[in-house]
C-alpha cells in the first residue's frame, strides 16, 4: 500500500498554480488582442458564437499548459 507522499502533494499543487495563472495571464492576453470587450459581449450581448470560441480557446490553452508542465 503507497502512502501519499507530501513531496508529490506540493509538487501537484505549484504546477497547479502555474497553470492557472499561466493560464489567466493568456487568457487577458488574448481579451487585450481582441477588439472588442469579451467580457461585455459574453456577459451582456450574451454572444453565444464567441463563449463557444472563448471555450474552445481555454481548452486548448489548458491543454498546451497541462502537456509543458507534465514533460
Amino acid at each position: 500500500m503507497d502512502l501519499i507522499n507530501l513531496r508529490d502533494v506540493v509538487a501537484s499543487l505549484l504546477y497547479s498554480i502555474i497553470g492557472i495563472v499561466i493560464f489567466c495571464l493568456a487568457f487577458i492576453i488574448v481579451d487585450k488582442l481582441t477588439p472588442y470587450d469579451l467580457w461585455r459581449e459574453l456577459i451582456e450581448k450574451k454572444n453565444l458564437a464567441l463563449a463557444l470560441v472563448v471555450a474552445g480557446l481555454g481548452l486548448g490553452l489548458c491543454i498546451i499548459i497541462a502537456a509543458s508542465i507534465h514533460s
